[in-house]
């Protein structure tokens, strides 16, 4: 147990720029007296660990310190591995490929064919069905976070509207099958989140930015698709040949059984156009019992595909 301990120390001391006594004796649930001698045991071991007094004081590592190979198992290698792999397009291809060539490295010779079993085993493929263009994006977005320039392109928002938009580029993130930027946008004056394939003519400005303090993203997919804030609590009757549809996108907790075949599901969703489109996708094995008035909605959406074919010309 100690030694798991002094372990998860070094580890955290790691990743943290300093760690007072007091934190890590909450953290880990032991005494002053037990974390001094923890870090004195460390100390010993050959890691270089400072000390520093006073109000903002604590314990960290000096900043050329690094652990060796040793200390990661050949899973542990594996993990990183098929993390790298699976975020590629993300990264950058280039990128990830000398990350890879650096984590092989650490893998001695005997150890190889133990690898590529385990890599065999298991794959994440986190990446979208993206071109070449979104690539470009992606490359783009990423030189402007890290050079903290601003960012301009015309943008189509969920009612098919263009505007032009300059923001202030925080974060790249991948939700389901797409990319999306968090950025401080100047013409809202907020927060926003946009889709990547929804951007054009994306150019980075001269100009910079200090970097705002950043909220924390919680995306859901109608808010990224809408940026709605408004939910609705739906109640649904599914026909038995779209059960494999609604499982895909529905909780199992959210879908019932019924005596008769059919699923009642009861789910909590964003209200906006995606979801009507999303309704619509069911066709015809669905029915809208609450909330009637997004049941109305889509029945008159239904109603105005059905007139494009049953007009005279």
């Amino acid at each position: 147990m100690k030694l798991y301990r002094l372990l998860a120390i070094t580890m955290l001391l790691l990743n943290r720029k300093r760690i007072s006594a007091r934190e890590l004796s909450e953290r880990f649930e032991i005494s002053l007296r037990t974390v001094y001698r923890d870090v004195e045991t460390i100390t010993q071991a050959g890691i270089p660990i400072l000390s520093h007094a006073g109000a903002n004081g604590g314990y960290e590592i000096m900043d050329q310190y690094r652990l060796d190979r040793q200390f990661l198992s050949i899973e542990e290698l594996q993990s990183i591995i098929i993390g790298l792999k699976g975020i590629s397009v993300g990264v950058g291809e280039q990128e990830t490929s000398v990350l890879l060539d650096k984590v092989g490295a650490l893998v001695a010779k005997s150890e190889h064919t133990t690898l590529n079993e385990l890599n065999n085993q298991f794959v994440i493929d986190a990446n979208p069905w993206c071109t070449s263009r979104d690539k470009d994006k992606l490359h783009s977005i990423r030189n402007a976070i890290r050079q903290r320039s601003l960012l301009r392109f015309v943008y189509t928002d969920s009612q098919s509207r263009l505007s032009s938009r300059t923001v202030e580029p925080m974060t790249i993130v991948m939700k389901g099958f797409s990319w999306y930027m968090h950025a401080f946008c100047l013409l809202r004056q907020e927060f926003r989140i946009f889709r990547l394939s929804r951007m054009k003519e994306i150019e980075q400005l001269p100009e910079s930015f200090i970097r705002r303090p950043e909220p924390v993203i919680k995306l859901s997919y109608g808010q990224a698709e809408q940026g709605s804030s408004h939910y609705v609590n739906l109640i649904l009757q599914l026909q038995p040949e779209a059960r494999a549809q609604a499982e895909d996108y529905f909780g199992a907790e959210q879908i019932v059984t019924q005596p008769d075949g059919t699923l009642l599901i009861n789910s909590r969703q964003p209200e906006g156009s995606w979801l009507y489109h999303m309704l619509l996708s069911y066709g015809a094995s669905l029915r809208i019992i609450e909330p009637a008035h997004i049941a109305d909605i889509v029945k008159k959406k239904a109603q105005q595909i059905v007139a494009l074919y049953t007009t005279k010309h």
